[in-house]
């Protein structure tokens, strides 16, 4: 199957999807990323064409990483993408040419506008896929895809989980992902958040940042859901299957009890119903 990803900026799908990419990417599935911004905004220091040019590079060791493609709109800035009808005809155009059979993306409601606004463009994209009049130089898709949700923290209205990935296997890789982000991870985020800039060669501010503390088969849910973020990203990690302990044994029996880490999704009613194919795949990852 072909899954395609759509982020409103590089790391967008990493972190919130990084994991079943890579797990779908091993099993033989075609898998992209698409990141909607060039990246321009995201730094404190670097100029625009410095940071986007860093950006790319990053993303583009992800790919190889991944085994995955990876396209990003390079002519649009950071915090300027906009649901408008041009750009919502290179959605229509853009999906079509890719002719996924599933795409995740963000919500609607986010803190941040780029990426409320793609949501946006792929939820008015979604049924015009399939009318040939409109975009005629592109060929309708016979079908919509299915359009999933990535997770997010906001709760009004809360995601309603649908299909949720165990990643333990691939947790390495992930974190792996976002070591590769340096420019977000070891100095925009942290920046954002007014916490120390961590030393990307110091061992210990390495695993700090990517890990915090050792998480292991005793750590219980409620210490890792006690526990800050901190930009710790094995404990943002845990913290969705912490968070989503009941799905995951009502999804997976009592291997779900044993799960440390996983992505959670949503399903968009503006896309085809999700189909027992594309739950199966889903559920099956190793």
């Amino acid at each position: 199957m072909r899954f395609l990803m759509i982020g409103a900026h590089q790391d967008d799908a990493e972190f919130e999807c990084g994991g079943t990419a890579t797990l779908l990417a091993k099993n033989g599935h075609q898998v992209r990323f698409l990141s909607c911004c060039n990246g321009c905004g995201g730094h404190h220091i670097n100029t625009k064409e410095e940071i986007s040019a860093r950006r790319w590079e990053e993303s583009k060791k992800v790919a190889k990483l991944l085994g995955i493609e990876y396209d990003v709109w390079h002519d649009v800035d950071d915090c300027s993408i906009m649901p408008d009808l041009e750009t919502r005809r290179r959605m229509i155009n853009y999906i079509r040419e890719y002719k996924p059979d599933v795409i995740i993306t963000h919500r609607t409601n986010d803190y941040h506008a780029d990426h409320r606004n793609v949501g946006i463009l792929v939820q008015d994209a979604s049924y015009v896929l399939i009318v040939p009049h409109e975009c005629p130089e592109t060929t309708a898709l016979k079908e919509m895809p299915v359009i999933l949700f990535m997770d997010d923290p906001f709760t009004n209205p809360l995601l309603i989980p649908e299909i949720i990935v165990p990643i333990d296997s691939v947790i390495e890789t992930k974190l792996q992902i976002s070591a590769i982000n340096e420019s977000q991870v070891f100095e925009w985020l942290p920046y954002t958040y007014n916490e120390p800039a961590p030393d990307k060669n110091n061992p210990e501010d390495v695993f700090k940042i990517l890990r915090g503390f050792e998480i292991t088969e005793k750590t219980t849910d409620k210490e890792i859901l006690n526990t800050p973020f901190k930009r710790a990203y094995a404990v943002k990690y845990a913290k969705v299957a912490a968070k989503h302990r009941k799905f995951l044994i009502k999804s997976y029996g009592k291997l779900g009890k044993k799960v440390r880490y996983a992505e959670v999704f949503g399903c968009s009613e503006y896309g085809t119903p999700i189909t027992e194919e594309v739950r199966k795949i889903l559920t099956n990852l190793k």
